[in-house]
């Protein structure tokens, strides 16, 4: 009988059952938790990381050979894996530096002009190229009178995301005002849905950019103190 007792206590609170097997997990939860944003930090370097060095491998190649043809003491050093991987990446990060120079510029300007009229004749090329350059120059653009970052009833009329108003325009039959709006996902907002809705049923926010992605890469944590669903 006493044996049947302890057993069902036990059964109650499984934490007496085995507090090291309690503490442990405990323990592991609370260090995944505490890692998750060094993760999701590392893992987002980790794909810029890659991206540069894809890009800037063809150039960083080539370039090594001929510094090691006309400086042989080098050829250790840049025969070094980790050195050539960093060498492609300071050579892509190079170029994009000396793009948006030149870009700057009146006669950067002119030549990105030439380059889009040729793009212009290519056109799956043209299609992609003008749609993400103009959603690049909307979300740089100031949003004047309207709100850039609005709220949106999605994916149900109780719930409400975060959007970004990205055009508005008219209906051509009944003449109402209609909105372009990104519904970005959380905690990838790299992704997202557009919705076409009347402009009445958005929600204005004065929320910025960065404080939107801000709330979408942290999942709403980190959220403004004062926020409301109601319209202003």
């Amino acid at each position: 009988m006493l044996g049947r007792g302890v057993e069902k206590a036990m059964a109650e609170n499984p934490t007496k059952r085995n507090p090291f097997t309690f503490q442990l997990r405990g323990n592991l939860i609370a260090g995944v938790l505490a890692l998750a944003p060094l993760a999701a930090v590392w893992l987002v370097l980790r794909v810029l990381l890659d991206a540069l060095y894809e890009a800037g491998q063809p150039l960083a190649a080539p370039l090594a050979a001929e510094i090691g043809a006309r400086m042989p003491r080098l050829v250790p050093i840049l025969s070094n894996g980790a050195v050539l991987s960093a060498f492609a990446v300071f050579l892509a990060l190079a170029v994009i530096y000396a793009v948006g120079l030149v870009t700057s510029r009146v006669a950067g300007r002119r030549l990105v002009a030439l380059v889009e009229r040729v793009i212009a004749r290519i056109p799956l090329v043209e299609t992609v190229y003008s749609a993400v350059k103009k959603l690049a120059d909307v979300l740089q653009r100031h949003p004047g009178a309207v709100s850039r970052v609005v709220l949106i009833a999605f994916p149900h009329s109780e719930a409400r995301a975060i959007g970004l108003l990205t055009r508005s325009f008219q209906d051509a039959k009944t003449g109402e005002a209609l909105a372009a709006v990104l519904v970005p996902t959380a905690p990838n907002p790299t992704t997202g849905y557009l919705q076409i809705v009347p402009m009445r049923a958005l929600t204005p926010t004065d929320l910025s950019l960065d404080q939107a992605m801000s709330m979408l890469f942290s999942g709403g944590s980190n959220a403004p103190e004062n926020f409301t669903l109601e319209r202003m």
